[in-house]
């Protein structure tokens, strides 16, 4: 099994937040809004650096979705940004008529995804925010997962033509992605080729299946983990091509059971190539007050988790 090292925990958000600044340097087009969260959603240094580029629209999400498709009908890219509540469910109305039917190239920053912003509690997590962009025709729908590939996620969405959904969270994780990797939207990485199981995983839980992976190993169990960051378009050749050969899999997601990833798989399995699959995510729950490593463990959201999937989906082979 190839080993991915933790260079050192960083949040997801700050990777955005880096990724930002080098699409701004790149490309004088681009814009950042936000809806009074700049700093929690790491949009400062952008700001600082292009204070004439940077709309601090107030708290007035929908607005701001408003103001920024403006500014992309005019040739701009304007990223917006906020907590992910704020800036799905909220705004769902705008995004739907400014952003997504009229397929104006606004991009959407969702900072503080899932339970994992803790201790903040069920009103400002959100686990139904990928089914709601995914169910929005023409939305791109990513889910990196580390600060290299959120960075690397945000400069390839900053260059492509369309409305994109970029997920990203607050806590500190594992960063393991390679610095220089190009970010290829539409693309699934094959972290770990393996012959019994296929571990599928996107977010904050890639690197869950990785240690899940090893733990199966110890045990002769031969896992493949693809990191899906793209969970619209999918990249559905090599997730068809996995299931040919391991014949099962499980797919892990900060996400509920509705809509998300996990849905995306079963239905192209359904479609494709019929096989079992087990699922790790928050179920039909909202969340609750908690640190983010309590909260992962109470929803089941961890290696553990999904090494004992993976041994119960073998059973149905």
């Amino acid at each position: 099994m190839k080993k991915y090292i933790d260079t050192g925990k960083k949040d997801t958000r700050s990777g955005f937040g880096a990724g930002l600044l080098e699409a701004g340097k790149r490309d004088s087009r681009v814009l950042a809004l936000t809806a009074d969260l700049k700093g929690s959603v790491k949009m400062d240094a952008f700001a600082a650096e292009f204070p004439e580029r940077f709309i601090q629209c107030g708290i007035a999400e929908s607005n701001m979705v408003g103001v920024a498709a403006g500014l992309a009908t005019t040739g701009k890219v304007p990223f917006i940004g906020s907590f992910a509540e704020f800036v799905t469910g909220r705004v769902y109305d705008q995004l739907r008529q400014e952003v997504a039917y009229g397929h104006t190239n606004v991009k959407i920053a969702s900072s503080h995804a899932g339970i994992t912003l803790g201790e903040d509690g069920a009103t400002h997590q959100t686990m139904e925010d990928v089914a709601l962009m995914r169910a929005l025709p023409g939305m791109t729908v990513l889910v990196p997962c580390d600060y290299n590939q959120t960075k690397n996620a945000t400069i390839a969405a900053a260059a492509y033509e369309g409305p994109v959904y970029l997920r990203f969270g607050r806590p500190s994780v594992p960063n393991f992605t390679p610095e220089d990797e190009e970010f290829v939207i539409g693309k699934v990485y094959n972290l770990n080729p393996g012959s019994d199981v296929t571990l599928i995983a996107n977010g904050h839980l890639v690197w869950e299946a990785l240690l899940a992976a090893e733990a199966l190993e110890a045990e002769g169990i031969s896992a493949e983990v693809l990191n899906v960051p793209t969970v619209k378009p999918l990249d559905e050749a090599t997730i068809i091509a996995s299931l040919k050969k391991t014949g099962c899999a499980v797919v892990a997601e900060e996400h509920n059971m509705a809509g998300g990833l996990g849905e995306a798989v079963a239905a192209l399995a359904a479609s494709a190539v019929p096989a079992p699959i087990a699922f790790v995510n928050g179920a039909d729950r909202f969340g609750q007050s908690g640190t983010p490593a309590e909260l992962l463990a109470a929803y089941g959201l961890n290696a553990e988790a999904i090494a004992a999937a993976a041994r119960e989906v073998l059973k149905r082979k």
